[in-house]
């Protein structure tokens, strides 16, 4: 049995991940055709914990950290700026609009956000805006492949504000990008292991977090799969079945 020690999801997690390009530190690839640089000011739109947001500080580029969870906000900003001191900045949202200046940042983030929020095309609209001319977008959100396994599997909450309250379609979410005047550069999905992890999830009856032996399993027998010679292969067939998460890359001209 493969030994990953205490935090098995999120290890083969990034490991999966990684293999479809994010976090590309040597490149400075957050997600393929996204760099980052020490001369970018990224806006996180919804950062949750700053993941994103903390490699981007790491490569030495200028974070604005924006979300509706201020103690989740307030937490990201003090690890980030523990890493990055002075070139940080945290932006409680407490309205719809975003909280920042027109034409601020060189790349923009907003992953896993835009299926909570009550209007679509008004997002877009603000990321819009707060984009320098040539600015890059990173935008994901669930793939309705995996949100269709989730509504026969997860609580009716799930579904319901402030979570989940719309399944966007890839052809729906392109064409808010392109209706808000970006430019679509790269279109790709991935994340089998993750959509199966939450189906496994709503069956242990645990709360979000907390350590569980089936999860653990599912992580090991990944880990196992992407191990063997033969698991490149089946990730990418199962990632083009049942991924978790569509993405786009997008531009502003």
């Amino acid at each position: 049995m493969v030994d990953l020690g205490p935090n098995e999801s999120n290890n083969v997690g990034l490991r999966d991940a990684a293999v479809h390009g994010w976090f590309d530190f040597d490149r400075g690839l957050l997600y393929p055709d996204f760099v980052v640089d020490a001369h970018d000011v990224v806006a996180d739109i919804g950062c949750g914990d700053g993941g994103a947001a903390m490699f981007c500080a790491r490569r030495g580029a200028r974070v604005l950290l924006a979300d509706v969870d201020l103690p989740r906000l307030d937490a990201a900003y003090h690890r980030l700026d523990s890493i990055a001191p002075g070139r940080i900045s945290a932006h409680p949202v407490q309205g719809a609009p975003v909280p920042l200046e027109d034409g601020c940042a060189t790349r923009i983030i907003c992953t896993e956000v835009i299926e909570h929020v009550e209007d679509p095309k008004f997002l877009l609209a603000e990321l819009f805006r707060i984009g320098r001319p040539g600015a890059l977008l990173l935008l994901s959100c669930p793939d309705p492949r995996a949100e269709a396994v989730q509504q026969k599997l997860a609580p009716p909450a799930y579904f319901e504000r402030p979570n989940h309250i719309r399944i966007l379609q890839s052809d729906e979410l392109k064409a808010l990008a392109e209706e808000a005047g970006f430019v679509i550069r790269r279109a790709s999905s991935y994340g089998f292991y993750w959509a199966v992890w939450w189906s496994l999830f709503w069956t242990t009856g645990q709360e979000f977090g907390a350590r569980n032996e089936v999860l653990d399993h599912w992580a090991r027998a990944w880990q196992g799969i992407l191990d063997s010679e033969g698991g490149p292969r089946v990730q990418k067939v199962m990632d083009e079945v049942l991924p978790k998460s569509q993405v786009l890359v997008c531009q502003k001209p």
